[in-house]
C-alpha cells in the first residue's frame, strides 16, 4: 500500500512551540528531510515518515515532550516510564486508570481521565490539562487524544472503536483532517474535550510483554501521530484490498462489500459513520500514491497519471493541484525524500 501522508497543517502545528521559543524552525524541518519551501503551498503535505523523524526532532532538541506548547516542560523518558507502569496490569481498565495517576503526580500537565458512566454502555476519556496551554492551534491536545487512543489500542491487541469525539473549541480551519483522525462522528463546542467508546473494550486484556514494548518504544509515540489509525476500521480494510495498483481497473464497490462480508447498504452506513464514502477513499489513495512516487526518483510525471489511473496527464495535473496547492512538477522541484 503508499504511504500514507500527513496535513501540512500538522508540521507547522507541531513547530508552534518551537517558533515561540525562537528555535530555528527551518533547520528542524531539514533535519527531519523536509524542504520548508513545500510547507508554502496551503494543500502541503507530507509523509508520515518525515512527520515521525520531524516530532523525533523536536522532542529532542527541546527535551520536551510537550514541544513547548504545555504548561511545563515533559521530560524526555515520561511517556516510556508512563507504558512501562501500565503494562503490569490485566486490562484496559486498570491501565487507563493507572495512566491517569501517574499523569496526575506532575503539577501542569495534560492528560486523559477514564470516566464510567453507569446509566450507559459507553465511557469517556476526558481531557484533563492543569496549567496555561500555549497551545493555540490545539496540536498538543490533538497529540494527547491521539496517542492516549493509539497506545491503549496497541495494547490491548484490537482497534479501540471511537463512537464520537467531542471539542470543547470551535471547529478548526484544519477541522476537515479530524475526519481521517478519528473515524467517528464529530462534535465542536462541547462542553469538554473527550472520547467515546463502548464499556466492553475496559475489560479486554493488555496483551503486550516488555520486549514488545521495547521494540514500540522505538518510534513511538512519534509514529502513533504520523499514521492514521485506520488498520480495523473499514477505511483502512477498504485501503488495502483496492492496494495500490491504479494502472487497472479497481474492484468495485459491491465486491469491495462482499470481501468485507456486509451488504452494501451496511458498507454505506459504516463509511458515513467514520465521515467518509468510497469515492473519497479512492481519491485520497490517488493522492498519497501520487506524492509516494513524485518524492522517489525521477519516472515521468506521465507515467505516474498513469500509475495512479489517470489517461490524460492533464487532468493529473488538475487533480493534484486540487489536493495538494502545487502542481506535480513543482512539488518534485521542493525536495525532500521519502525514506
Amino acid at each position: 500500500m503508499a504511504k500514507l501522508t500527513v496535513s501540512g497543517h500538522f508540521v507547522r502545528a507541531a513547530l508552534g512551540g518551537a517558533q515561540q521559543h525562537a528555535l530555528d524552525t527551518d533547520a528542524l524541518l531539514r533535519t527531519a528531510g523536509i524542504a520548508p519551501e513545500r510547507l508554502r503551498a496551503p494543500g502541503a503535505r507530507v509523509s508520515s515518515g518525515q512527520f515521525t523523524r520531524l516530532m523525533q526532532v523536536i522532542w529532542e532538541t527541546m527535551a520536551d515532550e510537550f514541544m513547548g506548547l504545555g504548561p511545563r516542560r515533559c521530560h524526555p523518558g515520561t511517556f516510556a516510564t508512563l507504558c512501562t507502569l501500565v503494562i503490569g496490569h490485566s486490562t484496559l481498565r486498570g491501565g487507563l486508570q493507572r495512566a491517569h495517576q501517574f499523569s496526575r503526580l506532575f503539577d501542569g500537565t495534560v492528560c486523559m481521565r477514564l470516566e464510567e458512566r453507569e446509566d450507559s454502555g459507553q465511557v469517556a476519556l476526558v481531557l484533563e490539562a492543569s496549567g496555561t496551554l500555549a497551545d493555540p492551534q490545539y496540536f498538543l491536545r490533538e497529540s494527547i487524544l491521539v496517542i492516549w487512543h493509539r497506545l491503549f489500542s496497541w495494547l490491548i491487541g484490537q482497534a479501540i472503536t471511537l463512537d464520537g469525539a467531542r471539542f470543547d473549541y470551535p471547529p478548526p480551519a484544519h477541522a476537515d483532517e479530524y475526519r481521517h483522525i478519528f473515524h467517528c462522528p464529530l462534535t465542536f463546542n462541547a462542553e469538554r474535550t473527550e472520547l467515546l467508546f463502548d464499556r466492553r473494550f475496559l475489560a479486554a486484556p493488555i496483551i503486550r510483554d516488555r520486549p514488545e514494548l521495547r521494540r514500540f518504544l522505538k518510534t513511538s509515540p512519534a509514529d502513533l501521530l504520523a499514521r492514521p489509525d485506520e488498520g480495523h476500521s473499514f477505511t483502512g480494510r477498504i485501503r488495502a484490498l483496492i492496494g495500490r495498483d491504479f494502472s487497472r481497473a479497481l474492484p468495485d464497490f459491491e465486491w469491495i462489500a462482499s470481501e468485507l462480508h456486509v451488504s452494501p447498504q451496511t458498507l454505506r452506513r459504516r463509511l458515513k459513520q467514520e465521515n467518509t464514502s468510497f469515492q473519497e477513499i479512492k481519491d485520497l489513495l490517488r493522492r498519497d500514491l501520487a506524492i509516494y512516487y513524485l518524492s522517489r526518483g525521477d519516472r515521468p510525471i506521465n507515467d505516474i497519471a498513469h500509475d495512479v489511473g489517470f489517461t490524460e496527464p492533464s487532468t493529473f495535473h488538475r487533480a493534484f493541484k486540487k489536493w495538494t496547492g502545487m502542481t506535480p512538477g513543482a512539488w518534485r522541484d521542493g525536495g525532500g525524500e521519502e525514506s
